[in-house]
């Protein structure tokens, strides 16, 4: 077993250094906040993941995994150092690279021994080639130090199950000795490992990334169209979903993408191709669906309704995705200031993201609307003249529709995520508008004859 260190905390280092700590290695993780180390020492994970807090505890109590704001006593001896912080988009598109270069040098002026430096933040192609030439410029010792590139491909909300389990491990070396140790550290997993250079890993994880996001822009672009000439987008996705050369991953369609991944890395490569004189004419394209898409339902009933001021609307979702608390890209993010400058009255529910959400819009006024973050669904929809639904949490999927039609003042349901059966919505006398499905004003009269938009009385 080898002496890893971790540099960053967040999903992708955590994750990672839990998971090394789970097969066996002795794992040290390094963040620079000292308040959060010591939360981590304490069983509590800083983010939402599942069964990331009860792996964390059980390592840690066996000795094998630590957490320090000391950098240097943490690389100095390590066999490997893997680097998972974070590089956020620019303005421009383009990644920051500002934390890993500050990792890179505090590594050249610690090691004390032969080690491989690996990169697991997702870099643009060609970074790792300047952060080992950045370590040679600052190396202190006398000491080999090779750069790996092993991106990560978890998803958020099953992390700790996608790095366990992973259908395959990427590295990317430059020599045999950097390979071996990789394949050696990894052996534990018994998962296979596709060894290329670095180069060619850093592109594999935009390929493949940027792959996805075309697909779930494609099926948004094909669901939009669906609406118009009267077919069913999920009844598309199923006839699909049979040819193997599609699959059938991906092929859900909605108000967008979302979270730390999809978004930046698309932006990121397409950014990449402008600067080298090429334009990525299909990963511009899925940007911009995406970006359309995630305001669509707002759209919709803007047409429905006079005005939004005045209406206390419910919003049952926050997160960009069911099982986290990460708000990054988030469809929320989009519709609930268009809501609040119209002058709604929001009441918010999210389970896990409520609290990360509330530090963007504290609860209370903001302009001519407001927010109010409730503990549970009901209390959303009590009284509400419309609902948006931007997160697929459980607890929405179990709702019936005769849950809105009682509670709700007027039963008027903007479903993002198309969680619900259509003919099950109008039965109940819901006016129920979704992605790619037959549209509301489709529904037969007597389907919808209690529908009807009621203002607040003033």
């Amino acid at each position: 077993m080898y002496k890893i260190a971790v540099a960053g905390t967040g999903y992708v280092g955590l994750v990672a250094g839990v998971c090394f700590a789970e097969v066996g290695h002795q794992v040290t993780c390094v963040d620079i906040d000292e308040n959060k180390v010591n939360v981590m020492k304490s069983g509590v994970s800083p983010i939402y993941e599942a069964d990331l807090e009860e792996l964390m505890q059980k390592n840690y109590a066996a000795g094998r995994i630590d957490y320090t704001t000391d950098y240097k006593s943490a690389y100095e001896e390590a066999d490997a150092i893997f680097i998972g912080v974070g590089t956020p988009e620019q303005p421009d598109g383009s990644a920051n690279l500002s934390y890993i270069a500050t990792v890179a040098r505090q590594i050249a002026e610690s090691v004390v021994k032969d080690c491989l430096v690996v990169v697991k933040s997702t870099v643009p192609v060609g970074t790792n080639d300047k952060v080992e030439q950045f370590i040679q410029d600052f190396l202190v010792n006398d000491v080999k130090v090779e750069v790996v590139s092993n991106p990560e491909f978890l998803a958020q909300g099953s992390a700790v199950h996608d790095t366990l389990h992973a259908e395959r491990i990427i590295i990317g070396t430059e020599s045999k000795w950097a390979e071996e140790l990789m394949q050696s550290i990894y052996e534990p997993f018994h998962l296979p490992v596709v060894s290329v250079n670095r180069r060619s890993a850093e592109m594999i994880k935009y390929a493949s990334n940027d792959f996805l996001a075309l697909k779930i822009s494609y099926m948004n672009d094909i669901a939009n169209l669906c609406e118009l000439v009267g077919a069913d987008i999920q009844d598309v996705a199923r006839g699909m979903s049979f040819d193997n050369r599609i699959g059938s991953k991906f092929l859900s369609a909605g108000i967008g993408y979302g979270g730390s991944c999809f978004p930046k890395d698309t932006k990121a490569l397409e950014y990449l191709a402008r600067q080298n004189g090429y334009e990525l004419k299909t990963v511009k394209a899925a940007i911009d669906v995406n970006k359309d898409q995630k305001t669509m339902l707002y759209k919709k009933a803007g047409k429905r309704l006079i005005t939004f001021n005045g209406l206390k609307v419910a919003v049952l979702g926050l997160t960009f995705k069911p099982g986290t608390d990460d708000l990054r890209e988030a469809a929320s993010l989009e519709n609930v200031p268009l809501l609040l400058e119209q002058g709604a009255d929001i009441y918010a529910f999210d389970p896990v993201g409520a609290e990360n959400f509330a530090r963007v819009y504290p609860e209370g006024k903001h302009g001519k609307g407001s927010i109010t973050y409730v503990a549970n669904i009901e209390h959303a929809l009590e009284g509400a003249n419309v609902c948006f639904i931007f997160t697929e949490w459980g607890e929405v999927k179990e709702l019936s529709p005769e849950t809105y039609k009682t509670l709700m003042r007027t039963p008027l349901v903007y479903d993002g995520r198309n969680i619900y059966n259509v003919a099950e919505m109008q039965q109940s006398g819901i006016e129920y508008h979704s992605i790619g499905r037959k549209p509301a004003s489709r529904i037969e009269k007597k389907e919808s004859k209690n529908v009807e938009l009621q203002f607040p009385r003033s």
